[in-house]
């Protein structure tokens, strides 16, 4: 829909905005309604309300990208997988995924924990602490249009990264010798909500910056199942650490899985990463259409049938 790669990031960015506010806003909401109204009552008006959004995306006009060349039920199912995993830039892009999954896991999982056992406050400190954290994702998705359009993506999402093993880290260390302190969680799920969201913001555009037209569908479905895998991993470690050991060695081990991921996506996501690579064909035939009679050529890289390794494996 969005061609322009700075519109595209503009939309990124609101798309994010609008599910932090979602988050934010819908439990308020369905409390205030429930005030006033049945819980059935309730339940038909959410009837009502996904009836008018399914609506309005019918009443949208996407562009339908050219069909992609028929396949075999393998090829197709893991097609997006495949490219995913051959591609420098998104190893590096699971990687942060961890490191995201591992940060706000601690959030969503323990911040119950933390408020309501370790300090005994109540349901609306909890919801003020969620605020907290769904406030710096909307700081951060606000900024980093801007932010895109002076620096790369790769250092702007390890920045995020670092910036939540930092925060986690600094809050273990504070609990471990002050005690836990409800300002400090609000200021450090803040904190951590700004690196969340510039982790998670961007993966898009680079998604949509390594494979065609045909493959995005496919690569968008493998990073929704491979990310969920993350969370799948991070979702149980945390509240078994946090029931376990406390919540000093919960946020210890959870930053130190964080710096992990964030040092393995510097590993396999290499500083300079343009778009445009030199590479050479041993692969093709020289008579090969795409050769045009060279094998040596330069062009907007992405794995495909023609490319089925990294330019350097070619």
């Amino acid at each position: 829909m969005l061609p322009d790669e700075a519109r595209y990031t503009r939309a990124l960015s609101l798309s994010r905005l609008a599910y932090d506010l979602e988050n934010i806003a819908s439990p308020t909401l369905a409390a205030l309604l429930l005030a006033i109204m049945s819980y059935n009552s309730l339940f038909l008006g959410t009837v009502v309300g996904f009836a008018a959004s399914a609506a309005l995306v019918v009443s949208v006009l996407l562009p339908s990208p050219k069909p992609s060349q028929p396949r075999g039920i393998y090829d197709s199912t893991t097609r997006g997988i495949r490219i995913y995993l051959a591609t420098p830039r998104l190893r590096g892009l699971l990687a942060l995924n961890m490191a995201a999954a591992a940060a706000g896991a601690m959030v969503l999982v323990n911040s119950v924990v933390l408020v309501r056992g370790a300090l005994g406050l109540d349901a609306s400190a909890l919801a003020w602490t969620m605020f907290a954290f769904g406030a710096g994702s909307m700081i951060a998705a606000l900024l980093l249009p801007r932010l895109l359009d002076r620096i790369a993506d790769r250092p702007v999402m390890i920045a995020g990264g670092a910036l939540m093993v930092a925060t986690l880290a600094a809050l273990a260390g504070e609990i471990m010798t002050l005690g836990l302190n409800w300002p400090v969680l609000l200021a450090s799920w803040l904190v951590v909500g700004i690196g969340y969201s510039t982790v998670l913001t961007p993966s898009g555009r680079l998604l949509r910056r390594s494979a065609h037209a045909e493959d995005r569908p496919a690569l968008f479905a493998a990073q929704f199942a491979l990310s969920h895998a993350c969370w799948l991993v991070t979702y149980p470690l945390s509240g078994w650490l946090m029931t376990r050991f406390g919540p000093v060695v919960a946020l210890g081990l959870l930053a130190a899985l964080a710096g992990a991921g964030i040092v393995v996506a510097l590993r396999f996501w290499p500083s300079e990463d343009p778009e445009i690579l030199e590479h050479t064909h041993d692969n093709l035939p020289l008579d090969h259409p795409h050769l045009h009679g060279e094998r040596r050529h330069a062009h907007p890289f992405v794995v495909d049938e023609n490319h089925p390794r990294w330019s350097s494996q070619l």
